[in-house]
């Protein structure tokens, strides 16, 4: 009996573009979390970047989040007040590699283990080339107590915890996401 052929493996897929076809990934609600003239919502706007610093411009980005009073419409929270905030948008990036959301500042959380999360903002990236999705988190530049302990950012290197903190700017906050290379935005494993 000869020898056999191993069988042709399956080539890997990359993640997108996926929100130009029609009934694509694309949110009805798009990146507006909350309604323009929502008291105390903000833009959230930056750039997709590759390892160069070139622009990715067909990604598309995530983001969900508590409301202002850090809490979710999910039966795993475990407080007994309810909260209807869906806290989620989601945007393709522009040509020039730019997203934006609208959205509030939300609170800080409570972890199952009794400790306090600073106030921010989980953001999944899915793009071109990439094989899976990446997250990340937005943490805010004047919340300096509660990121001093929140236990995910102080897990990060210090060196590299910048990454992670958005910028104040006129119309809300900056983030910019590098998917690698030099200031690679910091991606968490879930």
């Amino acid at each position: 009996m000869g020898a056999s052929t191993p069988p042709a493996t399956t080539p890997s897929q990359t993640v997108g573009p996926f929100y130009a076809l029609p009934g694509g990934i694309l949110w009805a609600d798009g990146p507006e979390v909350v309604a323009d003239g929502t008291p105390g919502s903000f833009l959230l706007r930056g750039r997709l970047l590759d390892g160069n610093g070139d622009p990715i411009p067909d990604g598309v980005l995530e983001i969900w989040q508590a409301d202002a009073q850090g809490r979710f419409d999910h039966p795993d929270d475990p407080r007994p007040e309810s909260s209807s905030w869906q806290g989620f948008g989601r945007c393709p990036t522009d040509t020039d590699g730019g997203f934006w959301f609208r959205t509030v500042k939300p609170g800080p959380l409570p972890t199952p283990t009794g400790e306090t999360e600073a106030p921010h903002i989980n953001v999944t990236v899915l793009a071109r080339g990439m094989l899976n999705r990446v997250v990340t988190r937005v943490y805010f530049p004047d919340e300096e107590r509660a990121n001093a302990a929140d236990p995910v950012l102080s897990a990060v290197d210090p060196a590299r915890r910048g990454t992670l903190l958005a910028t104040p700017d006129d119309q809300g906050y900056r983030f910019d996401i590098r998917i690698q290379g030099d200031d690679e935005t910091v991606f968490f494993a879930i």
